[in-house]
C-alpha cells in the first residue's frame, strides 16, 4: 500500500462570499485512508467538504489532488474536472431509474459497465436488487445504492457529507462499519464531515476537530483520545472532565485527590496551576481507598455502569465500574485514580502557589455535541 500524499489543504481560507467561515486550514490525506472532519454545526466542516468538491471558491491558500492545484484564490477548476465523487444525505437517487441504471449513471459511456454495475451491486451488498426502483428500497439499501454510483467512475477522492443522518442508530452503526469495509475493499480514499464521533471512530484513519472555523486538530482516533492538544478537543473527544491541580514537578500534579503521577514531563513551571483531564476509565471503583466520592448519578451500561461521582470540594466526575459493584446514589464509594497517562493543560491566567479548597473545583469546557 503506497502512502503517497493524495489530497492536501495548504493554509485554506474559504466561505461566502466575504465572510470566512474557515481559516488557516492545514490537513493532508494519504492514498487509501478515510478521513472526517468533525464538530458541531457550522463549524466549517461542510463548507470545506464543498470547497474541496469545487462548489465554493477559496479566498487564500490552495487545494491539491494527487501534485494537482485544483483551487486557490481566483482559480477552481470544475467540480466536474476533479476525478471526486459525491455522496449526499438525502442519497440523491434517480427515482425514474432503476438501480443498476444509478449505478451506472457516471459510466454510460464505459464499454464495459455492465461488468462494472454487476461488480459494485455485489460489493454494496445489493446482487439481486438491480432492476429494482429506489422507493422499492429501505434508506439502508438506498444509501449504499449512492455509495456504489460514486464509486463507479473510479474517483480519487470520495467525499460524503453526512451520509447517515436520516437513518437510525442501530442502522447508522451498522452502514458506517460497512462503508469504511466497501472502501477499503476498494482502496478508495475519502472525506467524510459528521457531528457524530462514534461515526467518525468508526469510519476513518484520521479524524479533524473543528471548532468555530479553524481546525483543532487532525490526528488518528487514539491520539485525539489520548493526546488531545487543546481542551476543547480533550472534552469533545470521549467524556473528559478536569479538575484543577498545581504541577509539583514535571510528572506529578498536586491535587484534591491526592498526588498524581504521569509516564510524560512538563515543561511549565513548578507550583503553576493546571487542569487534570480525567476521563471514566482513569476513576477506578476500589472499595478499600481512603478517597471517598459520592454517586449522583448512574447509568447502567449493561457490561459497566457509569458513575457520576461528586468530590468533597463540589467537583464532579464520572466513572466506568464494573457492572456487578452496584450502588445507590446519595452512597459513599472509594475511588483511586489510575491515569499514568496524565493529561494536563496550563489553567488560564492562574498561578496559583497554593489551592484553596474553593479553586480545585472542576471546570467542563462546553461544548456543543
Amino acid at each position: 500500500m503506497s502512502h503517497s500524499l493524495l489530497l492536501n489543504l495548504h493554509n485554506l481560507a474559504c466561505g461566502y462570499q466575504d465572510q470566512r467561515v474557515v481559516q488557516n486550514l492545514n490537513l493532508h490525506l494519504n492514498a487509501g485512508d478515510i478521513g472526517c472532519l468533525l464538530g458541531s454545526s457550522g463549524c466549517g466542516k461542510t463548507t470545506t467538504l464543498r470547497a474541496i468538491a469545487g462548489f465554493e471558491p477559496v479566498h487564500e491558500g490552495e487545494i491539491q489532488l494527487a501534485g494537482e492545484t485544483i483551487s486557490r484564490a481566483g482559480f477552481t477548476l470544475a467540480p466536474e474536472k476533479r476525478r471526486i465523487g459525491m455522496v449526499f444525505q438525502d442519497y440523491a437517487l434517480f427515482p425514474h431509474l432503476s438501480v443498476a441504471e444509478n449505478i451506472a449513471f457516471g459510466i454510460r459511456k464505459y464499454p464495459d459497465q455492465a461488468r462494472v454495475v454487476e461488480e459494485l451491486l455485489e460489493l454494496v451488498n445489493l446482487k439481486n436488487l438491480g432492476k429494482r426502483f429506489p422507493h422499492e428500497l429501505s434508506g439502508g439499501q438506498q444509501q449504499r445504492v449512492a455509495l456504489a454510483r460514486a464509486l463507479a467512475p473510479e474517483p480519487q477522492l470520495l467525499l460524503l457529507d453526512e451520509p447517515f443522518s436520516n437513518l437510525d442508530g442501530e442502522l447508522r452503526r451498522k452502514l458506517s462499519h460497512e462503508v469504511r469495509d466497501i472502501l477499503k475493499a476498494r482502496g478508495t480514499s475519502a472525506i467524510l464531515v459528521t457531528h457524530d464521533q462514534e461515526e467518525a471512530f468508526a469510519v476513518s484513519d484520521h479524524v479533524g476537530v473543528f471548532k468555530e472555523g479553524r481546525l483543532e486538530q487532525w490526528d488518528t482516533p487514539y491520539n485525539l483520545y489520548h493526546e488531545p492538544l487543546t481542551p476543547f478537543v480533550a472534552s469533545f473527544i470521549g467524556q473528559g472532565y478536569f479538575i484543577r491541580g498545581r504541577l509539583d514537578s514535571p510528572e506529578s500534579v498536586q491535587t484534591e485527590l491526592g498526588v498524581l503521577r504521569g509516564n510524560r514531563a512538563y515543561t511549565w513551571p513548578v507550583g503553576c496551576a493546571v487542569d487534570v483531564l480525567l476521563r471514566p476509565d482513569d476513576i477506578v471503583y476500589a472499595p478499600d481507598s481512603p478517597l471517598q466520592a459520592q454517586i449522583v448519578g448512574k447509568t447502567f451500561l449493561g457490561a459497566s455502569t457509569l458513575y457520576r461521582l461528586q468530590l468533597p470540594t463540589g467537583a464532579q466526575l464520572e466513572s466506568i465500574f464494573p457492572s456487578h459493584a452496584d450502588h445507590q446514589v446519595g452512597a459513599s464509594v472509594g475511588i483511586r485514580v489510575a491515569a499514568e497517562h496524565l493529561v494536563l493543560f496550563q489553567a488560564s491566567g492562574s498561578t496559583a502557589a497554593h489551592l484553596p479548597a474553593a479553586e480545585s473545583g472542576v471546570r467542563r469546557y462546553s461544548t456543543a455535541h
